[in-house]
């Protein structure tokens, strides 16, 4: 065989390897891919305020977790972006947890394209729009997961089955108030507090509506004030979020209750609660309650004994005022 016949023969292998590597990257990539087209397709056609495009252009990457129903949980990481620039902490920022609350995954989207734009690695970000799909983009969207069950009553807390037992009784057994039949029963749930803690975040951003406040858990301070949102403490409720992360695990947990489920805030106010939001995490993060907290996280789910009849002060499942996010 000549040495030119050669070298050609060695080429086409060369370039057949490589086109035959393109296609294995897409396949692999394939479902992925289409489970965030198939999600960013609901999702447009649910919320006015957010197209399919723009969910599509938000590189919103598949978490592997699935809903009740299947669909899934996506989220957007924003990075560190150099090395000799070490974030002042990491933040994980989630929507949706309640799916009638439309404005709640709308704003978060709103706020992901502030992010893709000025993000500058001061923080190490996790974004999940919409922690509840099913109960977004069922026909008629509902606050509980398709399970029936309150996705923010799910989270273990001290003696969960007891204080959400008594809880749900002083709710008149509230169908909207459901905490299920075990913490973390909800594969929704589930993937949350894993992915608390997995990410270790050194502060938690929980959107909800309608109630128009600011509330905070975990090490003190708060923020007194996001744009038009005040704080005001509303209570700790068992099972939720923030009794969960913020007052056992000790993490920040700040929660933004927006004035309308159905109605954006103007642009000028979703900037000004970014805004205030980035000036007080840069400030505020990271605690040392929250850093010493993390290597006991394990233990501290074994000592609040969310999964057993571990002794329970009622001060903890106590909620004053009329706000039940």
């Amino acid at each position: 065989m000549f040495p030119s016949s050669k070298r050609l023969i060695h080429a086409c292998v060369l370039l057949l390897s490589f086109l035959a590597g393109i296609s294995v990257s897409h396949a692999a990539n394939g479902a992925v891919s289409t489970a965030v087209q198939e999600e960013c397709q609901r999702i447009g056609h649910k919320l006015g305020s957010v197209s399919v495009t723009r969910c599509l252009h938000s590189q919103l990457q598949d978490t592997g977790a699935r809903s009740v129903n299947g669909q899934a949980i996506l989220l957007k990481e924003y990075p560190p972006l150099l090395e000799r620039r070490k974030p002042i902490g990491r933040v994980l920022l989630i929507g949706g947890t309640h799916g009638d609350e439309y404005a709640a995954v709308s704003i978060v989207f709103k706020w992901m394209k502030i992010l893709d734009v000025y993000h500058s690695g001061l923080f190490h970000w996790h974004v999940a729009p919409l922690v509840n799909p099913d109960g977004l983009l069922q026909k008629k969207s509902a606050r509980l997961n398709a399970n029936g069950v309150d996705l923010n009553r799910n989270m273990p807390t001290p003696n969960w089955h007891e204080a959400t037992t008594r809880y749900w009784q002083k709710t008149h057994h509230d169908p909207r108030r459901y905490p299920g039949l075990e913490p973390l029963s909800e594969p929704e749930s589930r993937w949350l507090y894993d992915e608390i803690k997995r990410f270790k975040p050194d502060a938690i951003v929980s959107v909800h509506a309608p109630y128009g406040v600011l509330d905070f858990d975990g090490p003190p301070v708060g923020p007194r004030q996001l744009g038009q949102l005040h704080l005001r403490l509303i209570g700790v409720y068992p099972g939720s979020l923030g009794n969960s992360a913020g007052i056992q695990h000790k993490i920040p947990v700040i929660t933004v209750e927006l004035p309308y489920a159905g109605i954006m805030p103007s642009q000028k106010q979703t900037s000004k609660m970014w805004t205030d939001l980035i000036h007080w995490l840069r400030y505020n993060i990271p605690k040392e309650e929250t850093l010493a907290a993390y290597p006991l996280f394990d233990e501290i789910d074994r000592n609040m004994g969310a999964f057993s009849n571990f002794s329970y002060s009622d001060e903890a499942s106590k909620a004053d005022g009329q706000v039940v996010n």
